[in-house]
């Protein structure tokens, strides 16, 4: 490699000096033979340093520090230090290719147990479908998955069966949700490139949204992001919202809504003062959940004002963009029971892979680096949720997201083949792949013909006697390293990046005679001031390009120059185009080839490499010619052909500009609307409907009145004063004639209002029936203004409940009831990983009323139940879960599908050691439920991880949560969208109790799902001494992602009590944590 030239240099001086050892590199075996065989004496001379270094380090290594050391160890006069340092630089290299060796072999360790992983679990799922299937059926599906390599006839039947999206959905008026957390986004002024975060996908993501609120049928787009209200950015990023386009009138002029558009909603999260990098972001997403499900809420309410007829227009998808929005949607699409669609961008596992190949850093360091475990862990997870995932190549999908444990294209094409045939699939499930090539604004493309060109160019040369500036700059800083400008222009745009294979090019231009006589080359390399201040790679690769041009003697053939801007580049696509030129990427891989497109826009044929997405682009346009990126010769050919053949360029010119559209925002956002339509649509329905109107007139104006308190003071638990209209409910009169703020007086005149329209006491008894029925008939939790959830995992040996589980209950209740107006508006609710029965006797043995209960969340939150109401009470006045949250999480779950699976997997013995046949896990009948499988754990010691089971349903298509609980003596799988988390989300859904105002109490250790708990927007106290032992050890194996990575370690909105059992010590805590959040 040109870039390790240095070291060849010492290198050799090393190998001069002789060595002597063992062992052979093949070529000296070679030479051995062939002196044997022709009689001449063999002489066993052998270095090692040629076996380790020459051939492993000088294609490997290039370490800065160590090219810095050489020079030094050059300028060294004295013949012994010089020696020393050499000796010395000798071993750090070794050292460098022995531990790269190492990395590589612990990768292929990894990679080959994870392909017989996969294999096994591929076989696994087809065998367990084919237990429903005729003999026919079965042979069918065997041959589905031997075939499934070349489905082409079977996606194009599936293609052309979907409708495409068109005008006739104009009255559709849809709700759609982007989401893209990290960097700086904007509307205008877009900063691209002031950091890694702040790139491609941000100008990406913000034209979408404008592009898809002008599509047919789309009345309102939210692109939610961070709000960032950091004095090292710029203020407009702190704004809660933005708007990109209006909608409020349509193509003819007609008022179509206030709320119409594309809007850009910045939600807080983590620290308020601090724009973090994306790899810092990771603890703050549940944060960011609970903000954005609380604008979806609020927004589905006023446009259900607005188009739809008093119902809740509910997002018709949400769309994450990269891993952590993908993460944040799998949670918020969960939690309103919407579709979700992912698009990557780029991939956790394929960075993972590339840096692993470079050999500089192990696994731990590159995950300490960049989270890069809790990046693919959020990958895996909105795998998991999606119903589509959006890629903009084919290689993009076999080559980046095959590496995943949710995804693997041979069962997709299965599980598929069984879903059009109507067979079940057991719960199994792989989201469906969509290549939709990212859309362009060709609005700055003027498509210009030839005749235009000759004029302009004379221009450019002052032939005509033109002023300079009547060009562009730009043309006259590349225009003049031509000695000839008039020849055609080859065009190549990129990083002075290795992988984009400049080199290469240039070699071809200047071994091809006939080419440097007929073209110019142009290399648009980036901005550069010092190619010394330049990274590693890229200072290598511009000295080679100075060095081949030297070579060659290529002054006055080829352009370099050394500045640009962004609205430059049309600028050098035109000059190209004019002077009938070519463009060319001849990267090794290049994932899409956006520029492609670009210089097909402006009129350019192209050469591009045959590996990745230019073949996606080039079936499009055809407009030119593919070639392999190793071969210069077929490179020089290719443009040889394309300048040379005047009629051949003109053809592939106007293919492009026929074509082009296909790449337009329109274009792309018609097949995007196309895609999602053919998803399963779903959205929250309720069974019993529960409309806010029919609250008897007293509880009504209980509620309006709390709302006054809350407005007027901070409530008790926030201060030590009680509200003064509590004490006095004379001082009503006194704000509403002008003691108050005007929005205040505006509500108690209401209030003050109603009052005296209020019927007498002694009302019917009719009436009075009606209204205590439907006060038993609803939750009281959708009156409550705060919610105490106590999810304390404390248990014994055999996963029974702690005495300390019933006492904190106690000391909880009785620490918000020492306050009476608290008391008032607070409701309670448990959360455990029990079933409901022994959950009932854990409070009969308390002595605790059950009906002190808002909610049970019951079976690791597979079950919600509302005590004292008739929505929970079967016909023989039993029990029964919320029907509404059994549908709302029944998605993609599998009961018998995930039984059969986790029994084999667990039983599964991993040794060798026949003779111990005991079963791990069996079946606990008693804490089972339609939506919940419970198994004892024999022996914890034994039992897999989370992550490891997970992976593993994963890659048998299961998408499932999965805890151990009850100090480890449990192990139960719930559906994916179930949590004790999300019941809390669910219950804002439902109820609209905001999550903001829900206090979680938990133990410092707990079951598998204790972590889920603590962050979020909600308060957390959590109590010190309480828990003895949880479950967490058994969470994540060796190498995964950390708890820090989910739970954030400085957010003020959790508190700790101090060891002990009391009520003022919980109240204490209470306070401390809203006040630090009324603080934030």
């Amino acid at each position: 490699m040109a870039g390790n030239e240095w070291i060849n240099g010492y290198l050799e001086a090393i190998l001069d000096s002789g060595g002597a050892g063992g062992g052979a590199t093949e070529k000296d075996q070679q030479r051995r033979q062939q002196q044997k065989r022709s009689g001449a004496a063999v002489v066993e001379h052998f270095n090692p340093t040629r076996v380790y270094l020459v051939e492993e380090v000088v294609t490997g290594v290039d370490e800065t520090d160590l090219h810095r050391t050489w020079i030094k160890v050059v300028a060294t006069r004295s013949s012994r230090e010089r020696s020393s340092r050499l000796e010395n630089m000798c071993w750090r290299i070794w050292h460098l290719t022995r531990k790269k060796k190492q990395l590589e072999w612990e990768e292929n360790q990894r990679i080959t147990s994870r392909r017989l992983e996969r294999e096994q679990g591929r076989r696994d799922a087809t065998e367990d479908m084919q237990e429903d299937l005729s003999e026919g059926e079965k042979g069918d599906t065997v041959s589905e998955l031997s075939q499934s390599e070349t489905p082409k006839k079977k996606l194009q039947r599936n293609v052309s069966d979907i409708q495409v999206w068109s005008d006739d959905n104009k009255s559709k008026k849809l709700y759609i949700v982007l989401i893209s957390i990290h960097g700086l986004i904007r509307g205008e002024n877009m900063e691209l490139g002031r950091d890694s975060d702040t790139g491609g996908q941000v100008k990406y993501v913000v034209e979408l949204a404008r592009a898809l609120s002008m599509m047919p049928g789309v009345y309102r787009v939210d692109l939610f992001t961070r709000q960032i209200s950091s004095p090292d950015v710029d203020w407009s990023y702190g704004e809660p919202t933005e708007m990109l386009t209006s909608g409020q009138y349509d193509a003819d002029g007609n008022d179509v809504g206030e709320s119409a558009g594309a809007y850009i909603i910045r939600i807080p999260c983590g620290p308020r003062d601090k724009y973090l990098r994306k790899e810092m972001l990771w603890p703050h997403l549940q944060e960011f959940v609970d903000g954005a499900l609380a604008h979806v809420l609020n927004m589905s309410r006023v446009l259900g004002e607005q188009i739809g007829g008093g119902h809740p227009v509910w997002p018709y998808v949400i769309h994450g963009h990269y891993a952590d929005a993908g993460d944040v949607a799998a949670l918020l699409s969960g939690a309103l029971n919407v579709p979700m669609v992912l698009t990557g961008h780029s991939l956790g596992r394929n960075k993972l892979e590339q840096l692993l190949k470079q050999g500089r850093q192990s696994k731990e360091d590159i995950n300490s680096t960049y989270k890069i475990m809790r990046r693919i862990e959020a990958e895996e997870l909105s795998l998991d949720a999606s119903e589509l995932v959006i890629t903009s190549t084919k290689q993009e999908i076999e080559e980046q997201w095959g590496l995943y444990d949710g995804f693997d294209v041979k069962l997709e094409k299965v599980l598929r083949a069984r879903i059009r045939r109507g067979v079940n699939c057991h719960g199994r499930y792989m989201p469906r792949m969509a290549v939709i090539p990212p859309g362009m604004d060709f609005s700055n493309v003027v498509a210009q013909e030839d005749a235009e060109a000759d004029g302009e160019l004379t221009a450019i040369t002052g032939a005509d006697g033109a002023s300079p500036k009547s060009v562009p700059p730009i043309w006259q800083e590349v225009l003049r390293f031509f000695t000839n400008p008039h020849k055609p222009m080859i065009l190549a745009l990129s990083r002075p990046d290795p992988k984009k294979n400049i080199t290469t090019l240039l070699k071809a231009f200047g071994e091809s005679r006939p080419l440097r006589e007929l073209a110019n080359l142009t290399l648009i390399m980036g901005n550069r001031d010092d190619i010394d201040g330049m990274s590693t790679g890229n200072a290598s690769v511009l000295t080679t390009v100075l060095k081949l041009i030297d070579k060659y003697d290529l002054y006055g053939l080829v352009a370099y120059p050394k500045h640009h801007i962004q609205s430059d580049v049309p600028e050098i696509y035109r000059l190209a185009a004019k002077t009938k030129g070519v463009f060319i990427n001849p990267a090794l891989v290049e994932p899409f080839g956006l520029t492609l497109i670009e210089a097909a826009a402006h009129g350019l044929p192209m050469v591009a490499t045959k590996n990745g997405g230019p073949v996606d682009i080039h079936r499009a346009l055809n407009n030119g010619l593919l070639v392999d990126p190793h071969d210069q010769n077929a490179i020089s050919d290719a443009l040889l052909k394309l300048v040379s053949e005047k009629n051949l360029w003109h053809e592939c010119r106007k293919n492009g500009w026929r074509n082009i559209h296909l790449f337009s925002w329109p274009e792309h956002c018609r097949t995007y609307l196309t895609r999602v339509a053919a998803c399963r649509m779903r959205h929250p329905q309720w069974q019993l409907d529960t409309p806010q109107d029919d609250m008897p007139l007293e509880e009504s104006l209980g509620d309006s009145l709390m709302d006054v308190h809350e407005s007027s003071l901070r409530l008790s638990i926030d201060g030590d004063k009680s509200s003064s209209l509590e004490r006095n409910p004379d001082g009503l009169e006194s704000v509403a004639n002008g003691d108050g703020k005007p929005d205040l007086q505006d509500q108690v005149k209401r209030i003050l209002n109603r009052i005296k329209k209020q019927p007498p006491k002694d009302m019917n008894n009719k009436q009075s029936d009606a209204l205590g029925s439907a006060i038993g008939r609803y939750p009281l939790l959708r009156r409550r203004r705060r919610l105490f959830v106590i999810a304390l995992d404390s248990y014994g040996e055999k996963g029974e409940p702690n005495k300390e589980m019933a006492h904190v209950i106690q000391e909880v209740l009785r620490a918000i009831r020492l306050d009476s107006q608290m008391s008032r508006i607070s409701g309670f609710a448990l959360s455990t990983a029990m079933p409901v029965s022994e959950t009932l006797d854990l409070l009969k043995s308390g002595k605790i009323p059950v009906t002190d209960f808002d909610a049970l969340i019951c079976s690791s939150g597979s079950e919600v139940y509302y005590p004292g109401t008739s929505q929970c009470m079967d016909s023989d006045g039993k029990f029964c879960a919320d029907p509404d949250y059994a549908t709302h999480i029944e998605y993609r779950w599998g009961y018998d599908g995930v039984k059969r699976t986790i029994i084999k997997l667990m039983n599964s013995q991993d040794s060798q050691d026949v003779s111990r046949s005991e079963n791990l896990v069996e079946e606990d009948a008693k804490s089972c439920n339609a939506y919940c499988v419970s198994f004892f754990i024999k022996d914890p010691s034994k039992a897999k991880a989370i992550d490891d089971l997970r992976q593993k349903l994963r890659m048998r298509g299961l998408r499932c949560h999965l805890m151990y609980c009850r100090n480890s003596t449990r192990l139960q799988v719930i559906p994916l969208l179930a949590s004790r988390s999300q019941a809390l989300r669910y219950m804002f859904v439902r109820w609209g109790l905001n999550v903001a105002n829900m206090y979680v109490i938990l133990g410092e250790r707990g079951d598998t799902d204790h972590e889920e708990l603590i962050s979020g927007s909600h308060k957390t106290v959590i109590m010190k001494g309480i828990v003895e032992r949880g479950s967490e050890s058994l969470l994540r194996t060796a190498g995964s992602y950390q708890k820090e990575d989910i739970v954030p370690g400085d957010s003020p909105l959790i508190v700790y009590t101090t060891e002990g059992i009391k009520a003022e010590e919980i109240m204490k805590a209470l306070k401390e944590a809203s006040k630090a959040a009324s603080a934030m």
